[in-house]
């Protein structure tokens, strides 16, 4: 692996931090599963979940009906 400074002047520290960071960002995407993305999603995350559910028809005393806590 080659990283070449394009910008700047980096300390010693700060190119030995930013190092750090890519090496283990590239040594935890090569332990990763191969199906870890793209994989189903989770039921809370998932906007049919709440796609099905009517909303409050309008009327005179539609505020009622809205989501103000109580």
């Amino acid at each position: 692996m080659t990283i070449k400074v394009v910008r700047g002047n980096p300390t010693p520290e700060e190119l030995a931090a930013a190092l750090a960071v890519v090496r283990a960002r590239a040594a935890a995407a090569a332990a990763a599963p191969s199906g870890a993305e793209g994989g189903p999603r989770d039921a809370w995350s998932d906007p049919a979940r709440i796609a099905g559910q009517r909303l409050p028809q309008p009327g005179q005393a539609s505020w009622t009906r809205t989501y103000w806590p109580a």
